[in-house]
């Protein structure tokens, strides 16, 4: 099985199979990749641009911020789910906080988590086929400004980030010398936040149909063959309290778009796949009228 960690329910994207084995989740990919295993640690990827940001218990103070300036926590490394204890607090607080506290909250940093300048701008994802170290083709994803819980509502997808392509080639050349496969790198404007060595896989479905070959003849036969761009889409995600009822695939297959139920996120209930932001909004609204009036 040389792709290691597809989903039961996403398997029917993953063909053909490649001879080499190829991780497409985080646990996976680092296990796979011990040369390139660092683009994992975030605080390294945030020194490595310059950014202002250290291990808990180092105080912001000492690093030249000013008491009121904001800050994001995170893990340093976390492959179960990478925005997981992850929040915004002040250099007041950070510097406040003591690091032997189990709890992970405004007021202190666990062990194990870093803090970093914080950063505004649009919130990317792109995905890179790359080889041997040079990138050979973009994806880009915009997110919303919309958010539940800090998370991006939505998902842009053949979004036009062209003019952030010359940063991310200087990070592969930089950080991913001699590395042939996917990669994915999600921005706050300018700045990396996250690399992973794999791809966006929730957003396949929209991916050109000869994506899976041209990533399996990347890392099996180191051969590159042009494909057509990211064509435009929506990956919308449903969060709360409320539950689908059956047939609601049926339905939505019906109004021209995908659902997906979510076994992974606790509390989103499902992600829809459709061609624009309105016409997701519209799905979902039908689906909770639906549920509220069993």
């Amino acid at each position: 099985m040389p792709f290691h960690g597809i989903r039961a329910d996403r398997r029917y994207l993953f063909s053909p199979e490649p001879i080499t084995n190829i991780g497409v989740n985080d646990t996976n990919t680092w296990r796979l990749n011990p040369d390139h295993r660092h683009v994992y640690n975030k605080l390294h990827i945030a020194l490595s641009q310059g950014l202002i940001a250290a291990p808990s218990g180092v105080s912001p103070l000492a690093m030249q911020l000013s008491p009121e300036q904001a800050c994001f926590v995170k893990p340093i490394t976390n492959l179960g789910g990478m925005s997981l204890n992850s929040f915004a607090s002040t250099a007041q607080k950070i510097a406040d906080a003591s690091i032997n506290s189990a709890e992970n909250n405004n007021e202190n940093c666990a062990a194990g988590s870093f803090w970093c300048e914080f950063l505004e701008g649009s919130q990317t994802s792109t995905d890179i086929l790359i080889l041997n170290g040079q990138p050979k083709w973009y994806g880009h994803t915009k997110a919303a400004d919309e958010k539940n819980k800090n998370r991006p509502i939505y998902w842009k997808l053949g979004y036009n980030c062209q003019q952030l392509e010359p940063l991310i080639e200087s990070f592969i050349h930089r950080e991913l010398k001699g590395y042939t496969g996917l990669c994915n790198v999600e921005m706050i404007g300018d700045f990396i936040i996250e690399a992973h060595l794999r791809g966006s896989n929730a957003f396949f479905d929209y991916y050109p149909k000869q994506f899976i070959q041209t990533w399996v003849n990347v890392v099996d036969l180191k051969q590159w063959t042009t494909i057509t761009p990211l064509k435009q889409g929506c990956v919308y995600s449903m969060f709360g309290g409320w539950s689908l009822n059956d047939g609601s695939e049926q339905l939505v297959e019906s109004l021209g778009a995908k659902l997906y139920r979510d076994g992974m996120i606790e509390d989103r209930v499902a992600i829809l796949f459709t061609d624009t932001v309105e016409q997701a909004k519209s799905i979902e609204m039908l689906l909770k009228a639906k549920t509220s009036a069993i």
